[in-house]
């Protein structure tokens, strides 16, 4: 008896900290989000930061531009449209993964313009030196 109950507890609680697949996509979702927002708030910073650097701030806004087109592509090359179900239920979980991946990437690199490189760098270009 004893058995049957600890087996029946076990199952219980095992249920209770599972998923669904629609709340792992959202999840999933919720971090793409997440990492959106950071990018967007980065970029503002750079254009303010920035704003006395119209040179830069032209070239900036094409290369986030260009950028956008890149990673809608990169997203379409890594995932090409196909019939529905073709890559399963898990498939929303990988887009925005992925989708997360890339925006954490490019925030990487615009943080360069925020934090600065050290002191004796001879490539910083537009980026301060700090």
């Amino acid at each position: 008896m004893k058995n049957i109950a600890f087996l029946f507890f076990l199952l219980f609680n095992l249920n209770c900290f599972s998923q669904t697949q629609s709340e792992i996509n959202m999840e999933a979702y919720n971090n793409y989000k997440k990492a959106d927002k950071e990018l967007n708030e980065v970029y503002q910073k750079i254009l303010k930061e920035y704003k006395s650097d119209t040179e830069f701030l032209k070239n900036l806004k094409a290369a986030q531009k260009i950028w956008i087109t890149f990673r809608d592509a990169e997203m379409l090359a890594k995932f090409p449209k196909r019939e529905p179900g073709y890559y399963g239920s898990i498939q929303p979980t990988c887009w925005s993964n992925h989708l997360q991946e890339l925006t954490e990437e490019r925030t990487k690199r615009l943080k360069t313009w925020l934090t600065g490189i050290e002191e004796g760098s001879m490539c910083s270009g537009s980026v301060t030196i700090k």
